[in-house]
């Protein structure tokens, strides 16, 4: 059985392009429990707070709940879920879950091969990063979930592979004259640019292109914040901050809340600026809660922009 194929191949709930990585944050976290303790088992109740953290942080800003992948992923073979009347799931009720002590772990299956093979789980956790997450969150979302990776530890199936175009971040920083969009930093260590990267608007794990149109040059600091939707950029390319961002000191209120309503740092003449099919991905797929005012913006716009910003379906996920 070729595990990475099949941990490719996840069913997930898809319509217009948005996000439901909630199987793959699940499966993510039971590998980590995994590499923990081989023979752990994973009482719905006791890590529901666990997994609806993870959603909170790193799934899309519309909420959910996270029995719906507890339940529905054991349809892809990987999962399996038993409750105190016996084997199989009770579906993805959360009183349900909860009431029959559900318990979920990774199939017979899986589990004697990651035993068979311990570089496995490497490899599987590399293929749900690069198809669900940008780079830029893969150290991080490792380390919140607890997932312990040698640095060489690499591996795709090669129907997963799409490969980057590795011309795309020479030319968004030419494009962006080598400065963040957003901040204007434009740092170098002799003729090398430092600490600039180019981000793309539409994640490449969801169909985004390498197109000038579908990059921005971000410093390190502000793309971070970008792929975890505390900053998106609005109509008439302004810098959205989200009012969720919660930060007291003068650097936080300098380098992110000043920011709210600001224009963005080029491109230069002559080049595509961000299209607007890729802001509102990123705004409605990432981009977390609505936009503060800004200081050049006029309150009742940014009201009005709230209001215009494109919605995600209410449907919850459920394959």
């Amino acid at each position: 059985m070729d595990w990475l194929e099949r941990t490719a191949t996840l069913r997930q709930w898809t319509k217009g392009g948005a996000r439901a990585p909630h199987k793959p944050l699940l499966l993510l976290y039971a590998l980590s429990r995994f590499q923990e303790d081989a023979d752990s088992e994973l009482f719905y109740s006791a890590v529901e707070e666990d997994l609806k953290r993870l959603l909170a942080e790193y799934g899309p800003p519309n909420k959910t709940t996270p029995a719906y992948p507890f339940h529905h992923l054991t349809s892809d073979g990987v999962w399996e879920v038993r409750t105190d009347r016996g084997p199989g799931s009770p579906g993805s009720a959360v009183r349900e879950l909860r009431a029959s002590r559900a318990v979920g772990r990774l199939a017979p299956e899986l589990r004697a091969a990651l035993r068979r093979e311990p570089a496995l789980l490497g490899r599987m956790t590399r293929v749900l990063l690069d198809q669900h997450f940008p780079p830029s969150l893969h150290g991080e979302m490792c380390e919140a979930i607890g997932l312990e990776l040698e640095p060489t530890e690499t591996g795709r199936p090669p129907s997963a592979r799409r490969q980057r175009d590795r011309r795309m971040r020479e030319l968004v920083l030419t494009a962006y004259e080598y400065q963040c969009a957003f901040c204007g930093y434009d740092g170098r260590i002799g003729a090398a640019p430092v600490g600039l990267e180019a981000a793309h608007v539409r994640w490449w794990a969801f169909g985004g292109p390498d197109d000038v149109d579908n990059g921005l040059c971000l410093c390190a600091l502000h793309h971070k914040l970008f792929d975890k939707g505390v900053l998106g950029v609005g109509d008439g390319h302004r810098i959205l901050v989200s009012q969720h961002f919660v930060g007291r000191s003068p650097a936080a209120r300098e380098h992110v809340i000043a920011l709210a309503g600001r224009r963005l740092v080029g491109p230069q003449p002559g080049v595509r600026p961000v299209a607007t099919r890729h802001r509102s991905w990123h705004t409605s797929q990432v981009f977390h809660g609505a936009p503060r005012p800004g200081a050049d913006l006029p309150r009742s716009r940014s009201r009005g922009a709230s209001r215009n910003r494109p919605q995600v379906s209410p449907g919850t996920p459920t394959g």
